[in-house]
């Protein structure tokens, strides 16, 4: 019985956060027509304001808002890009405030450039260890077992999660040292409104943490079929 009530909670703190994100931007994702701007405008605005000549605005999947350093890129999902909303604007000053970071060469913005590699490379090496372990056990001569497996592709995994709890204090300086100040100041939103942007922009900051979590589940849930 307690061994069940462990798994119950593991699968509720790997799944919780994710849940929160998911829920906290599609609550706040309803159109508001009193705002001054979409969110593609509201990043082409803020990019122009800070002079980030090399920055581009560009369109993404829905879900896949992000900053890609390499190339210079905020790329927006369409409902960020072409939305009028609490969740568009704000999702979409989070990623310009990466971009700031970044471009006016932050210290923050650092963390990202170092583990971020790092983190993609251990999800890397989680799938292919979780697909690959009986070719690896037949070339390394290892007998094959499920426990072992098990435990190597979990700690891959683990690895991942606490790359992205490193890299959490960039997410957290994108959203209430770069966001919210300029929300705010800018009077892009509604004073009132203001407790549930902090939530949207927790949310954001949260983001990645809670992909790699579920990803952990994702795991367990192949070895347990």
């Amino acid at each position: 019985m307690l061994w069940i009530i462990g798994i119950v909670l593991v699968v509720l703190l790997i799944v919780g956060p994710s849940a929160w994100v998911k829920f906290t931007l599609k609550r706040y994702a309803a159109d508001r027509p009193d705002l001054p701007g979409t969110g593609g405008e509201l990043a082409t605005h803020l990019v122009k304001r800070f002079e980030l000549s090399e920055v581009k605005i560009e369109a993404t999947q829905e879900g896949r808002d992000h900053f890609d350093y390499g190339q210079h890129v905020v790329r927006l999902s369409p409902s960020v890009l072409n939305g009028r909303s609490l969740t568009a604007v704000a999702v979409a000053a989070h990623e310009v405030g990466h971009a700031i970071a970044h471009e006016k060469k932050e210290k923050i913005a650092r963390l990202s450039t170092r583990y971020l590699p790092l983190a993609h490379g251990l999800r890397r090496v989680t799938a292919g260890l979780l697909l690959g372990w009986p070719l690896i056990s037949v070339m390394l001569h290892l007998p094959y077992a499920v426990p072992l497996h098990a435990l190597v592709v979990g700690l891959s995994g683990l690895l991942a999660v606490l790359v992205q709890v490193v890299i959490l204090p960039e997410e957290w300086d994108a959203s209430f040292n770069k966001a919210l100040p300029l929300l705010r100041e800018g009077h892009y939103i509604p004073q009132e409104d203001l407790p549930k942007v902090k939530k949207i922009l927790t949310a954001c900051a949260m983001t990645y943490v809670a992909a790699a979590l579920i990803k952990v589940l994702l795991v367990w849930r192949w070895f347990k079929r």
